[in-house]
């Protein structure tokens, strides 16, 4: 049986662990610097790679990251399983549901966030193909319809990310951004799919390319809607059988596993059977947020830092930088894509505001672009220096979003959560035990003292609610709604010593509820009020205290107190 010899199982682990650790410190410092961790993780890749390495020490590069051997092999296996984990993972974000919850609103957005810049790029690769780096071989159509998906593509984790840091992620608005994000990756993914089946037989299957096709389509189809149900249905014996975390982590990796492989056997890259079983996983309500945080993790700060900094050991950065050409693609992927996501938000019956955001929001390639276009590097459908661009452009446009968010959703009057706060709708101690209950005891005592119609705003707050879940985690839970009618924003809070459960990311129950109630033609007061609230209790002492308050006025004092010692949000 050929194995690899000690020396080159010594050199193995050793690249991992350094390639790993790199990856890793600087995937954590880009955090620190509010960027995306994928961001320090292609640094890594550059920094140990040809670019940076290879040119200062060759020999200790060519020692530690060979490009040709069992050690090279070894690498690009690993880094294969790792994408194959990462494109899972993106799947379990797509809550598909999401999509249906938002209605036609979520459905234009996510259609034009797409089909817009799709078709700019398609016509801009088929007018300037030279300019824009196809290779001489390569063919025309091919090139275009991947520099078209390439960047038109959006990052679904990145988006989810930045609007998790700006604690904006179970907002109106985060969960319109979110629902287009799905649409754009769901859409996209099945897009580049039936790409790839174009190159050829990358498997060395004996499937024609109508045939890989139709398969993809198949398995899709029969993914999304039958095995989406028979997941949904095995998962709880899963629960039920198995020990947390182990059993549920196991059965998603499984499932992948199985999904890559066929896949790949059908003709396609292995990235979409893993992708397509992640949504599927991700769209069973069984699946509790704190499973998906696990297995976000135990993917992220592992497999996903391993392969995205093995995409810098492949390409000298410097040798192949073309400012034109970066900054022509820079500009194509900015402006086609901003532009396609603020259009269809206002499609969708957005306000302006809030169109621009979620534009911003959109414009962000990220990992997903920057796979599309290793695969086409690997494939010679693009040469290096439009991979270089590339990579460049995933890395500027998900600096830029977050940003150009909080300065776009910065409110002309900027209401705090202490002006909106009265003893009027403070309850000291919820009867509620369940999420159902609280909103109806929240709102029925809240509309009482404020002389609104009850029934029509309980309505209201408890669609938000079945929509996503306003549990942020940390024992407080947000539910809210946009009120027609409605003057100035309420907030009314409730506190339950024994928890109440709203499916947060952390899975532990909510103490203190916060009933967000703002005027429907304002949006950004709902999230800033939210933003800051979300801050607030980030540290654990602020939550203690809370629950020991025994007035209004005593409540009062220790958010006054803590917001003095708070920086501004948004």
């Amino acid at each position: 049986m050929d194995s690899l010899t000690p020396h080159a199982v010594t050199v193995m682990f050793l690249s991992l662990a350094v390639l790993l650790a790199v990856a890793r410190g600087l995937g954590e410092l880009a955090q620190r610097l509010h960027q995306p961790a994928v961001l320090g993780e292609l640094l890594a890749g550059v920094l140990l790679g040809p670019t940076v390495l290879g040119r200062l020490f060759p020999g200790v590069g060519a020692f530690l990251f060979p490009t040709h051997g069992p050690n090279a092999l070894a690498l690009n296996v690993i880094a294969t399983v790792a994408i194959v984990l990462f494109l899972m993972v993106a799947g379990i974000e797509v809550d598909l549901s999401t999509i249906w919850r938002q209605g036609k609103a979520g459905c234009k957005i996510g259609i034009a966030s797409i089909v817009i810049p799709f078709s700019l790029v398609l016509v801009a690769a088929w007018l300037l193909p030279h300019t824009l780096g196809r290779q001489p071989d390569a063919d025309p159509l091919i090139f275009m319809l991947f520099l078209a998906i390439a960047m038109s593509i959006s990052a679904l984790p990145i988006i989810a990310k930045t609007l998790m840091d700006m604690d904006l992620y179970r907002s109106d608005l985060g969960m319109m951004a979110i629902s287009a994000a799905v649409f754009n990756d769901l859409v996209g993914w099945l897009v580049f799919a039936v790409i790839l089946s174009l190159i050829g037989d990358p498997s060395g299957n004996d499937n024609n390319i109508a045939t890989t096709i139709v398969l993809t389509l198949a398995f899709a189809g029969v993914v999304l809607t039958v095995g989406r149900w028979v997941i949904h249905k095995v998962l709880p014996f899963v629960q039920a059988y198995t020990r947390w975390p182990g059993g549920e982590l196991s059965f998603a990796l499984i499932l992948a596993l199985l999904g890559a492989a066929f896949t790949e056997w059908i003709g396609i890259h292995a990235i979409l059977g893993a992708f397509l079983v992640g949504a599927a996983i991700g769209d069973s309500s069984h699946l509790r947020e704190r499973t998906r945080v696990t297995i976000d993790h135990f993917v992220s700060f592992i497999f996903a830092p391993v392969f995205f900094a093995s995409i810098g050991l492949q390409v000298d950065f410097l040798a192949h930088f073309d400012f034109p050409l970066v900054l022509t693609i820079l500009l194509l992927t900015f402006g086609c894509k901003l532009a396609g996501s603020t259009i269809g938000a206002r499609w969708g019956g957005m306000s302006p505001r809030e169109s621009w955001a979620v534009g911003f929001a959109m414009v962000s390639v990220g990992a997903m672009g920057i796979i599309v276009g290793l695969l086409a590097l690997r494939s010679g459908i693009i040469s290096e220096r439009l991979f270089v661009a590339l990579v460049i452009m995933a890395m500027v446009t998900s600096m830029i979003s977050g940003p150009a968010m909080r300065l776009i959703l910065r409110p002309p009057k900027r209401w705090r959560l202490h002006d909106a706060l009265s003893s009027k709708y403070f309850i000291r101690e919820l009867s509620a035990l369940t999420r159902r209950q609280a909103v109806h005891e929240l709102t029925a005592a809240t509309c009482q003292a404020a002389g609104l119609n009850a029934s029509a705003i309980e309505a209201a707050v408890w669609a938000r609610e079945e929509a996503l879940s306003t549990g942020i985690g940390r024992g407080v839970a947000l539910p809210h709604a946009r009120i027609e009618g409605l003057r100035e924003p309420i907030v009314a809070v409730g506190i339950s010593e024994s928890g109440i459960d709203f499916d947060a990311p952390d899975g532990k129950p909510a103490n203190i509820l916060f009933l967000i109630l703002t005027p429907a033609h304002n949006a950004s007061t709902q999230l800033v009020i939210s933003a800051e609230i979300a801050r607030l209790f980030r540290r654990q002492h602020v939550l203690d205290h809370a629950l020991r308050t025994e007035s209004f006025t005593d409540f009062l004092a220790l958010m006054s107190t803590a917001v003095a010692s708070e920086p501004s949000g948004l």
